[in-house]
């Protein structure tokens, strides 16, 4: 049985949703963490309604703070466990956008994931595996799980950008081009990627832009 994702949301400038953007959080944030982005984003795609889920599980000691999966070698965690886990959560996300397309009237191929960090994982991991092929990815300073299972898991191949911090001290800057690799291997055709300068485990402005402009490409806008 899947768990149901609280979320939190911020509507179209334009007032009419004709494509929608869901943020996937980091570890130990939440929605909120990503759906200030909305207020940026908001103004050059006028008619994207922004959702951001709370990933859901809590983590003990903080009372804000979610997690798609436990992390081994931050909690102690087994790696059994945090598979475990990550799958589970993954079902959730699943269903959530099977729900919020049907309720929002969207297709998937107006449909953006983008994801910071373990939501960039997850993102990576669910939308290949979805029979109907999103809008695309956008995967901040995050990394490509099982790599060597994709070629066999993918059913579909939306577009990637991936985006790193070429500072980044918690997911290492080699994460994108290994991810790169994978991706292309696996027969993904459009596989793009920025790498931002001087930038360390976060969403720099530079790669905000690239991310607006490749978003507002595969929507079409």
């Amino acid at each position: 049985m899947t768990r149901v994702l609280q979320a939190g949301r911020k509507g179209p400038h334009s007032g009419i949703t004709r494509s929608v953007v869901v943020f996937l959080h980091g570890y130990g944030a939440n929605g909120a963490d990503l759906l200030g982005l909305a207020d940026v984003l908001g103004e050059h795609l006028p008619d994207t309604l922004f959702v951001a889920p709370d990933a859901p599980e809590s983590i003990p000691g903080l009372s804000a703070g979610y997690q798609w999966a436990p992390i081994p070698w931050i909690d102690g965690s087994s790696e059994e466990a945090a598979e475990r886990a990550f799958t589970a959560s993954a079902a959730d996300v699943n269903a959530f956008l099977d729900a919020l397309m049907v309720d929002e009237d969207v297709l998937p191929e107006q449909v953006v994931l983008f994801g910071f960090s373990q939501g960039s994982m997850m993102a990576l991991h669910v939308a290949p595996r979805r029979e109907d092929e999103v809008a695309g990815i956008v995967a901040f300073s995050g990394k490509l799980l099982s790599p060597e299972l994709l070629k066999d898991a993918a059913v579909s191949r939306p577009p990637v950008l991936l985006v790193h911090g070429d500072q980044d001290d918690l997911v290492p800057p080699q994460s994108l081009p290994e991810a790169a690799e994978a991706l292309q291997d696996a027969g993904f055709k459009e596989v793009y990627a920025h790498v931002m300068k001087g930038t360390g485990h976060g969403i720099a402005p530079d790669g905000l832009q690239v991310a607006l402009a490749f978003m507002r490409d595969k929507l079409g806008l």
